[in-house]
């Protein structure tokens, strides 16, 4: 078994070691992913700016989703691995709902919007250079996540908006043997706005299962002036009660910066980053009209610290600013923010059932 699952999860210490695995790549010009079947599509006589060259040339780069459509991108049997995923959607990035599904499961494994499960939230693109995503000039959508399947995967593009979308993507993937312990990928979206006073976000809940938790995009709307995030993550962790194993020391620390991401203000005040494990991708800065609010994008990767869990898992974390100078003794202040999630694991099949997507109006980001 070994022999031929050492193709995948390669790193630079590997790469000369030979594999048993297959190599198979979809995109709309071989959407089946098959050996030798790929550039088959003939050219639009009286259209495609192929039409002079014929078949074998670029005649079926992307495909165009209708409002209300779902496509299916990737339909592939056998056991395997994705191991990259590449795309570039136009329209709202909210508007276009990415679903994964593991084995004939009938719920998906993922559910998320385009733009946040690629930690872009605000429909905006921000350089991110990390190991699990990359996001490059200019809307150019990467993802690292190796993801196992035995029976089946499936990827679905669902188009929520009011006008048809044009989707170039390539999905990348090994056919090989998967070993006994191989756990399925695992990506959930929540938004809440506002916040309700004095409540939690739940990032994740009502996990079941063995696996572990390898990641944490926050798209954060800020509705009040002051610093926002003096609130604590915390992982609750097989069977724990009012009080967690795992808590963080504030937001800003959990995504790995320190005192309010704040260079001073002489500096430019928020500072972006970008790490492979961490980063605080995207500030958007009110510029005095319409864009009135602070926005912000921050991802964190756990890939060399997985957080495991044996039977089941919760995730929340704070929102909490200040009441005045917290050099002054002021005390916190419980914030109402527009505040969206997606959580990333891994875990053993079946899944519980996700809580339900918010509408296509609950999803707008205005």
């Amino acid at each position: 078994m070994a022999s031929s699952f050492n193709g995948l999860g390669m790193h630079l210490g590997s790469l000369w070691r030979l594999s048993n695995a297959d190599s198979r790549s979809i995109s709309p010009e071989n959407p089946t992913g098959e050996k030798g079947r790929g550039a088959m599509a003939e050219p639009d006589a009286a259209t495609s700016p192929a039409r002079s060259l014929g078949r074998g040339w670029k005649v079926r780069p992307y495909i165009i989703i209708g409002p209300g459509e779902t496509a299916t991108l990737a339909d592939i049997t056998g056991q395997g691995a994705i191991q990259q995923i590449w795309m570039t959607p136009t329209g709202p990035w909210r508007a276009s709902i990415l679903r994964i599904y593991w084995d004939d499961q009938a719920a998906p494994a993922v559910e998320c919007p385009v733009g946040d499960f690629f930690a872009c939230g605000w429909n905006r693109y921000a350089q991110i250079s990390s190991l699990a995503v990359c996001v490059n000039p200019g809307s150019a959508f990467n993802c690292y996540w190796e993801m196992p399947f035995r029976k089946r995967a499936r990827m679905t593009m669902t188009n929520i908006g009011d006008k048809p979308m044009i989707l170039f993507y390539q999905i990348n993937y090994s056919l090989t043997e998967m070993p006994a312990d191989a756990a399925y990928f695992h990506a959930q979206f929540r938004r809440v706005n506002p916040l309700p006073y004095k409540e939690v976000v739940t990032i994740l809940d009502a996990v079941r299962g063995q696996g572990h938790y390898v990641g944490t995009y926050l798209a954060w709307g800020v509705h009040n002036n002051g610093w926002w995030g003096e609130g604590e993550i915390k992982f609750f962790l097989d069977g724990d009660g009012e009080f967690p194993t795992i808590c963080g020391t504030g937001t800003e620390d959990y995504f790995g910066g320190s005192y309010n991401f704040d260079v001073g203000k002489e500096n430019g005040g928020y500072r972006e980053f970008t790490t492979p494990y961490s980063g605080l991708a995207q500030v958007i800065r009110p510029d005095g009209l319409y864009d009135s609010q602070m926005r912000f994008g921050m991802y964190r990767w756990h890939i060399g610290d997985p957080i495991r869990f044996k039977r089941d898992l919760r995730v929340t974390i704070q929102a909490l600013g200040w009441k005045g100078d917290p050099r002054k003794g002021a005390e916190f202040l419980p914030l109402r923010d527009d505040i969206a999630s997606v959580a990333f694991w891994y875990q053993t099949l079946p899944a519980a059932p996700f809580p339900a997507l918010p509408s296509a109006e609950e999803l707008q980001i205005v």
